[in-house]
């Protein structure tokens, strides 16, 4: 009896080599149930990283996006005529203007009429125009020269007005030349026809105070050249 009972703790213990007692089903189980849980977490975390990883990416594109945009906005404004100007090139491209003014309403004996009429949306395009002409010069617009001519149409050929120095200390950097234009459609002639059916042609060679009454198209026409480099010439039509 002593000996087959030997042999059966014998034939047990030969299973374990180390000494130790084999896993039993339910551990192995437990170990697989906590490596799958392992594994899920893992991949959670990855997915949590690659979410964040994409956040960061998204905040960078759109960083990108907005700081591209501004520049774009930049320099369109540069080209769109509604561009920032300096306070004093504004106030002296008023006074170039109050200049030109005066020198066409002092020009009637030269385009021969009794007064020439001046609208006021044509004074104010011409001011916009010199300050957008100006805005890339080394001096602005203090280092303009501007000749002012009038395009008679078929009454004449054109007529050079003035030549205005805007700074006359300094060495002039571009010379502009305007060439206004006589309103040749509308009513206006129209009405000028009827005033003149309606007087005697005694009254109209006698009297110099019914000449024509000449008035300025709103539409003319800008022509720059630079004077610091040859080529350089920009003609635009301004209406």
């Amino acid at each position: 009896i002593c000996s087959i009972s030997f042999k059966k703790m014998s034939f047990s213990c030969d299973h374990s080599l180390d000494g130790s007692f084999p896993p039993s089903p339910a551990e192995d189980r437990g170990s697989k149930r906590l490596s799958w849980g392992s594994l899920l977490q893992r991949l959670t975390e990855l997915k949590g990283i690659n979410q964040r990883v994409t956040a960061d990416q998204c905040k960078t594109l759109n960083l990108c996006s907005f700081v591209l945009g501004s520049l774009a906005d930049m320099s369109l404004s540069e080209s769109d005529s509604s561009f920032f100007c300096d306070p004093l090139e504004e106030t002296l491209a008023t006074e170039v203007v109050a200049t030109i003014t005066q020198s066409l309403n002092s020009a009637s004996h030269i385009l021969d009429c009794s007064k020439l009429i001046l609208p006021d949306c044509l004074l104010h395009s011409i001011s916009q125009e010199l300050l957008h002409l100006a805005v890339c010069e080394p001096c602005g617009l203090r280092g303009a020269v501007i000749d002012l001519c009038v395009d008679r149409g078929d009454q004449g050929p054109l007529c050079t007005v003035d030549q205005i120095a805007v700074d006359a200390t300094l060495v002039p950097t571009f010379h502009v030349t305007l060439v206004l234009r006589l309103e040749s459609g509308g009513l206006w002639p129209k009405v000028q026809k009827l005033f003149k059916g309606s007087r005697s042609p005694q009254t109209s060679t006698t009297s110099l105070g019914h000449r024509n009454t000449l008035r300025l198209s709103t539409s003319f026409r800008a022509i720059k050249r630079k004077l610091y480099c040859s080529g350089e010439l920009l003609i635009e039509e301004c209406c």
